[in-house]
């Protein structure tokens, strides 16, 4: 793991298309923003894992369920409306 130390309003890139900014900083909590291609997909760690889980359910599970777990996925992916 790399470890990098940055203050609010600065950035780090990971690759040519990916930047991770530190907004604020406020006691224990640090507000970050990533600007990243449509076509990457950003979650928060437990909604990955939760998603990741479920899909892993879907190996047993019916067509439409696995559909269901790729639809919510597009939604996430797509920017609101």
């Amino acid at each position: 793991m790399l470890v990098l130390t940055r203050k609010p309003n600065q950035s780090i890139m990971i690759g040519d298309d990916i930047e991770v900014s530190v907004l604020s900083v406020m006691g224990e909590k640090v507000r970050i923003g990533i600007a990243a291609p449509r076509s990457v997909p950003v979650f928060r760690k437990e909604v990955y894992l939760d998603m990741r889980s479920s899909a892993g359910e879907g190996k047993d599970a019916s067509g439409s369920e696995r559909a269901a777990v790729e639809a919510e996925l597009d939604r996430l992916k797509s920017p609101p409306s």
